[in-house]
């Protein structure tokens, strides 16, 4: 709910947390017990089970929906902003996300309501699921269920996590997901268009047209837009890619090509996993640990529809079509390669801004709201390189996130930073206005 009164940062964060947390890799977690009220360990475990039913893929074990982050994120966010709903409507120490929502009894089983709006979020989204993903979530819940004795307490839990569930997908049955947009390919100097290996236009780029969770509109964080192609910066940035991001005779040192690889992953699933270890570690009730997963998931998703729109906005060029075509841009500091390629190949949709960036700079910007500090000590484990990455600050992630795709020849330096601030100042704006603490 957007408050008229912006309240202040300072006053919102009162506590600060000092976090210690390390990725968990195995499929199934050992949750631990919470320190005070209902155990967070139910909220996890479905935490875990969308981020696998939407991001896994097909042919993927478990299988999954195989869901581009931009596409998973919007479905995240309303499995977490659901689960949050539900806990909330019985614990009533925060503002709701949805307006409207029935009152649950105080004594109301917080887990029983949390799997009830996850699961039926999940299996109520549009277009379905594959039928063996709706029967193993199906099985999952009543397992679920089943852990949670019989009584009052559960059966009103199932019925508050239901009607927030059915309010969700309600509020987002016309938002604009799987609509008809399309980019634009241009043929001017500076032009998006589509490059190898596909050469085609981005399935998904309805998501510049979704309404929002949370900021206003789209465009309400737009960025200050692409360097001026005559420009000496330009220059410098195309040349850093070309010498830095190629796929052949790259200038990459073995550690920077190691970064790049590592964050080639899809960063959702990789991020949530880490946060799942935070609130193990910490102990962290289920009320607190739905309030974090709901900040970082709305600010997930909002952040990657601003930036799919500034993509459309600006409808800029590659690295890959910049550095073939750097005979037509103006800038005599660069050179035309007719034959460069990529590190690894060009996603198919324009440069301006970085989703990537703009999604870990809005998750990580997240965590530092809730947790009220930036030093937060974090792990992350990348399934490509299998390898394991330790920060003692959040922004540290994003710094390595520009660099990555850079080294991945996907991105110049401006995107990369401009999409990183959009995301924290999606982020920031969330924590202002949504998820904040009542004062009654």
């Amino acid at each position: 709910m957007i408050r008229p009164d912006l309240r202040s940062r300072a006053r919102a964060r009162l506590v600060l947390v000092s976090v210690t947390a390390a990725l968990v890799v195995a499929g199934t977690i050992p949750f631990s017990a919470a320190a005070a009220g209902e155990s967070a360990t139910m909220l996890l475990e479905w935490n875990e089970r969308a981020i696998v039913a939407i991001h896994n893929l097909p042919a993927g074990t478990p299988t999954g929906a195989g869901q581009t982050p931009p596409v998973g994120s919007l479905h995240l966010a309303m499995v977490q902003a659901a689960v949050y709903d539900a806990v909330n409507a019985i614990d009533r120490g925060h503002e709701p996300y949805l307006r409207g929502l029935p009152r649950a009894p105080r004594s109301a089983s917080k887990a029983a309501a949390a799997a009830t709006a996850a699961h039926h979020v999940l299996v109520g989204l549009v277009p379905g699921f594959a039928a063996d993903i709706k029967a193993r979530l199906d099985a999952d819940y009543a397992a679920s269920l089943a852990t949670i004795p019989r009584g009052s307490r559960k059966n009103a839990g199932i019925r508050i996590g239901a009607a927030v569930a059915a309010a969700m997908l309600a509020k987002r049955a016309n938002d604009g997901r799987f609509g008809t947009f399309t980019f634009t390919a241009g043929a001017d100097a500076g032009d998006w268009r589509p490059e190898l290996p596909a050469m085609v236009s981005d399935p998904f780029a309805w998501v510049a047209k979704v309404k929002p969770f949370a900021i206003r509109r789209a465009s309400q964080f737009r960025t200050a837009g692409p360097l001026s192609l005559t420009s000496a910066t330009y220059a410098a940035e195309v040349n850093e890619v070309k010498a830095l991001g190629a796929l052949n005779g790259s200038t990459r040192t073995n550690a920077q090509t190691e970064l790049g690889r590592f964050y080639a992953a899809n960063p959702i699933p990789m991020l949530n996993k880490s946060l799942r270890d935070i609130v193990m570690r910490k102990g962290l009730s289920i009320t607190k640990a739905a309030r974090l997963f709901a900040m970082t998931s709305v600010s997930g998703a909002d952040a990657l529809i601003a930036c799919w729109d500034d993509k459309a906005h600006y409808n800029f060029w590659r690295p890959i079509t910049a550095i073939r075509l750097a005979n037509t841009d103006g800038n005599p500091a660069t050179t035309a390669q007719a034959d460069w390629l990529p590190f690894l190949p060009t996603p198919p949709y324009p440069e301006h801004p970085s989703g990537y960036n703009c999604f870990t700079g809005a998750t990580t910007q997240a965590a530092r709201e809730f947790f009220g500090t930036n030093r937060v000590r974090i792990s992350l484990t990348s399934p490509i390189t299998m390898t394991t990455k330790t920060y003692s600050r959040l922004n540290r992630i994003v710094n390595d996130t520009i660099d990555a795709r850079i080294y991945l020849g996907f991105h110049f330096r401006t995107p990369d930073v401009q999409g990183a601030r959009l995301g924290r100042n999606v982020a920031s704006y969330v924590a202002d206005h949504y998820f904040e603490r009542r004062d009654d």
